[in-house]
C-alpha cells in the first residue's frame, strides 16, 4: 500500500469509502477490505454505520495500529454541549478508544466553525484522535481552520471532471493532504471516452485508471465506495502500472467544473 507522509506522518493513499453500506453488508465489507489489503477506511456520524464499521475492523485479523480510521462530526453537533459526547459516542459505537483522523464534515457558520475547531483540538488533547482535519472546507475557511488547530487534511469532491488545482496547490503550500470522496464520478466513468481509450491502453478498467491518475499526484489520497469485493480488488489492483505525463494532462484536460455532490448546505465554493 502507498503512502503519503505529511507532518511527519504516514497516511495511507487508497481506502474504503463506506458512505450508504450499511448493516451486516458494512461489517463485512470493513473486514474483506482490510483482509485485501486496505488500510485506510472512511466513516462519518451522517452515515450511521460507525457500529458497523467498528464491527469489521473487530472481524479482521488486521492490528488495530495498522488501520487507519477516519470519522467525521455532523454539523449539528458543532455546539459545546454536542461536539464531544457526539464523539464520545462515536467512539462507543465503533468499540475503540480512538480514531486516526477526527472531520468537520461540512462547515456552518464562522462562529460555529470557530467553536467546532476549538472543539476538535480538545477532542486531539483528549486522546480521542490522533489528527484532525475538515471536510468541505473553502481555501478562506482552510485559511481560518488553520490558526485554531493543527489541521492535515481537507476531504473533498475531487475526479477528472472537478479541479482541484487551486485547493492542491494551497493544501501542498501548507502541508496538508486532500482526500478525494466520489472520485470515480459517480458511474459517469464507464461512458467517458477518453478514459475507455486509455483503459484499453493499460489493459486497465476506468476507475483504475482514475485512481491510477489521483495516486499519482503528490499530497492526495482516495476513498472509493466499493459494497462489492470485486470492485474492492479492482480498486487496489493499481500499483503495478504508472500513466505517463501525457497520460495524466489528458485526463486532467476532462475537467468540466462538475460536482456530483450539492446539497443545500453547501459552501460557497468560489469564496
Amino acid at each position: 500500500m502507498q503512502h503519503l507522509t505529511i507532518q511527519n506522518h504516514q497516511i495511507p493513499t487508497l481506502g474504503l469509502g463506506t458512505y450508504s453500506i450499511n448493516g451486516m453488508e458494512c461489517t463485512d465489507a470493513v473486514s474483506n477490505a482490510l483482509d485485501q489489503g486496505y488500510r485506510l477506511i472512511d466513516t462519518a456520524q451522517m452515515y450511521g454505520n460507525e457500529a458497523e464499521v467498528g464491527a469489521g475492523i473487530k472481524a479482521s485479523p488486521t492490528e488495530r495500529e495498522h488501520v487507519f480510521l477516519t470519522t467525521k462530526v455532523l454539523t449539528e453537533n458543532f455546539t459545546k454541549r454536542n461536539f464531544i459526547p457526539s464523539v464520545e459516542d462515536s467512539l462507543r459505537k465503533l468499540k475503540l478508544d480512538y480514531v486516526d483522523l477526527l472531520l468537520l464534515h461540512w462547515p456552518d457558520s464562522d462562529e460555529a466553525n470557530k467553536l467546532a475547531l476549538d472543539l476538535l483540538l480538545e477532542c486531539q488533547n483528549k486522546g480521542y484522535t490522533r489528527l484532525v482535519g475538515v471536510s468541505n472546507f473553502t481555501i478562506r475557511m482552510l485559511e481560518y481552520a488553520e490558526e485554531h488547530a493543527p489541521i492535515i487534511c481537507n476531504q473533498v469532491e475531487y475526479h477528472p471532471y472537478l479541479s482541484q488545482q487551486k485547493m492542491l496547490e494551497y493544501l501542498g503550500e501548507h502541508n496538508m493532504f486532500l482526500t478525494a470522496y466520489r472520485p470515480l464520478l459517480k458511474g459517469a466513468i464507464t461512458t467517458d471516452k477518453t478514459l475507455t481509450q486509455l483503459a484499453q491502453k493499460h489493459s486497465r478498467t476506468q476507475g483504475q485508471i482514475v485512481l491510477r491518475w489521483l495516486m499519482q499526484q503528490p499530497n492526495v489520497a482516495a476513498i472509493p465506495k466499493a459494497a462489492s469485493a470485486t470492485h474492492r480488488a479492482n480498486n487496489l489492483n493499481i500499483f503495478d502500472f504508472e500513466l505517463s505525463e501525457d497520460d495524466m494532462q489528458t485526463i486532467f484536460a476532462l475537467n468540466k467544473d462538475q460536482r456530483f455532490v450539492t446539497p443545500s448546505w453547501s459552501p460557497d465554493w468560489d469564496k
